[in-house]
């Protein structure tokens, strides 16, 4: 059910990588030489059946171009909701934003005192987050060319953002074990979750629900109640759907990191990284529980699949 393409992306070591969440037929990529790559992922007709039932990308692209200006390595790197836009953090903890329809830096901005190693883009206006090792959390407003607001209250550096769907709150998730959950209309902090012993490493939305999944360093992802900010449960290291919490299938990734994952298309593609090198995998949902039941269901007259959605944790 999964099969993986590898590729050398930089000279020098991958620091961080981020999917297109559009399309997922596009991947930037920053690195330790100090440039930011762009990578198409196959193509439609790219993407074959074997008799073993796996998925291979038979073709990666080299990089359409790579987007020089920073000065030290990348950190971070995030799509707009366009695919139009790209932000990358530096160690030095500039911000420099690329048009790649007009393939120009547009933005260079300045704010924190260390690397900026988390990145994320508001889903409907002009703005985006950024996340340090100085701790703090910065909104940004692409149109007035700086910064808007600094959130205030991690004790160690921001490892996560994500906007809520919605575009309301934004979560950040720290080195510190929290994650906090913050009003962008009040700009305050809402709510502040402890439950994890780990460093908080990646942090996502149910889609269609208020639940929120945060994954830790301490090797579980914990489910949070955003109505009630109750956590609903914990898990380990696999693949889970919501309701109830239960493990349908797990995928080894060997020694590299997986850095990011998106559903398109009826397909989970992962993309992860180990040294100068990036892997693409690629997992037919289809075929997984509760997905797989799902069509069983619809095959036999049902119109609704009978179990929910799941997540799975990065390694």
């Amino acid at each position: 059910m999964l099969l993986i393409e590898e590729f050398e992306a930089h000279s020098l070591s991958v620091n961080c990588l981020k999917i297109g969440r559009k399309s997922s037929r596009v991947l930037v990529t920053g690195g330790e030489d100090h440039k930011v790559n762009l990578w198409a992922i196959g193509k439609p007709n790219a993407i074959l059946e074997t008799d073993d039932n796996f998925y291979l990308i038979n073709l990666v692209l080299p990089s359409w171009f790579f987007l020089s200006g920073h000065s030290s390595g990348i950190d971070s790197v995030s799509f707009d909701s366009s695919e139009v836009l790209v932000a990358a953090g530096a160690a030095s903890g500039t911000i420099k934003l690329w048009d790649l329809e007009e393939a120009k830096i547009i933005r260079t901005l300045t704010g924190h005192r260390s690397n900026c190693i988390s990145l994320d883009f508001h889903p409907f206006g002009e703005f985006f987050a950024s996340g340090s090792l100085d701790t703090n959390l910065k909104i940004w407003d692409i149109r007035r060319k700086g910064c808007i607001h600094t959130y205030k209250g991690h004790t160690r550096g921001v490892n996560a953002i994500r906007f809520t769907p919605d575009g309301r709150w934004v979560v950040s998730g720290g080195e510190d074990n929290t994650v906090k959950l913050w009003d962008l209309t009040a700009g305050k902090l809402l709510h502040d979750f402890k439950c994890h012993e780990g460093q908080i490493q990646c942090i996502d939305f149910h889609p269609h629900e208020f639940l929120l999944a945060t994954g830790s360093a301490d090797r579980t992802v914990k489910f949070w109640d955003l109505e009630t900010f109750e956590l609903i449960g914990s898990t380990g290291p696999e693949v889970f759907s919501w309701e109830p919490i239960r493990s349908h299938d797990t995928v080894d990734v060997g020694w590299s990191k997986l850095s990011d994952m998106n559903v398109h298309e009826g397909k989970l593609l992962g993309c992860s990284y180990n040294q100068s090198c990036v892997g693409v995998w690629v997992v037919d949902i289809s075929r997984i529980e509760p997905y797989a039941m799902g069509s069983t269901a619809r095959s036999n007259g049902d119109s609704e699949p009978k179990s929910k959605g799941g997540v799975l944790q990065r390694t």
